[in-house]
């Protein structure tokens, strides 16, 4: 079973797709599908587009219609740790869209997606990374440095970190300090994009294991908008080299999805 890769926008996208071997182009609804291989590795590459009705289509082609048998999301995002910088690295063990909820008194309950607490209420908030893949993950980038961003950048001397933890998604393009720093109080966010969520609710609708890589390449806060602009391409750049890192914990679980 291939892998299923996804980006959200076309500077993600270029970095993958200069480095697949015997690439075969498909389309399919608003999207590029490009079946190759990466490292040795059977893939299928498509960027999404932004946000989780695009994200959520793309994940539904590659599960069904190529049979992949794990997706990765890889691409950028806003940091709403105070403690993370432009460049780091924050790869999902659990996914929570933000903006599914119920609005009352001016305020928003966030909810499971497609759970409204007074018709089928859940206990569940967001989906979590299969646990043996995520330790495999771990113990895969243990000794994995990440090289700083470039003094073009704004980078300095400390070496990109590579964290683990929440990954928030929703329809917004984040561009205010105080949401930001309630979405990190809140949930315990480390990062906040508009794909992940949807990604992981497809996948496992599939029985697909599934990862969210994601490159900080702005602080969402007021400046946000042109931290992206300054820093997209070299985060981009990140984000890929962890996921050709991963390739070869992710094609066994790949694998292991039975056909049909």
């Amino acid at each position: 079973m291939p892998i299923g890769l996804i980006c959200a926008i076309p500077q993600e996208l270029t970095h993958l797709s200069t480095l697949l071997l015997d690439p075969v182009p498909t389309r399919a609804a608003h999207t590029e599908f490009i079946t190759g291989t990466l490292d040795g590795h059977d893939v299928v590459l498509a960027g999404s587009g932004m946000g989780k009705v695009n994200s959520a289509l793309v994940s539904t082609v590659l599960a069904d219609r190529f049979g992949c048998g794990a997706i990765v999301f890889s691409g950028v995002a806003g940091g709403l740790d105070p403690a993370l910088a432009v460049g780091d690295v924050v790869i999902a063990d659990r996914v929570i869209q933000h903006d599914a909820g119920l609005l009352e008194d001016d305020g928003l309950q966030t909810y499971q997606p497609g759970h409204v607490p007074f018709i089928n209420p859940s206990d569940q908030l967001g989906y979590r990374v299969d646990q043996d893949l995520l330790a495999r993950v771990v113990d895969r980038l243990a000794d994995f440095t990440l090289a700083p961003l470039s003094g073009a950048a704004g980078g300095g001397h400390r070496p990109a970190a590579i964290r683990f933890g929440t990954v928030l998604s929703g329809d917004q393009y984040l561009h205010c300090d105080l949401t930001r720093e309630r979405l990190h109080g809140e949930f315990g966010g480390l990062a906040v994009e508009m794909e992940g969520g949807a990604v992981a609710q497809v996948a496992e609708s599939f029985g697909v294991p599934w990862l969210v890589i994601r490159a900080l390449s702005d602080l969402a806060g007021h400046d946000s908008r042109f931290d992206f602009l300054a820093f997209v391409d070299e985060v981009a750049a990140s984000s890929v080299a962890i996921l050709r890192r991963l390739l070869p914990v992710l094609s066994p679980f790949a694998q292991r999805r039975p056909a049909g």
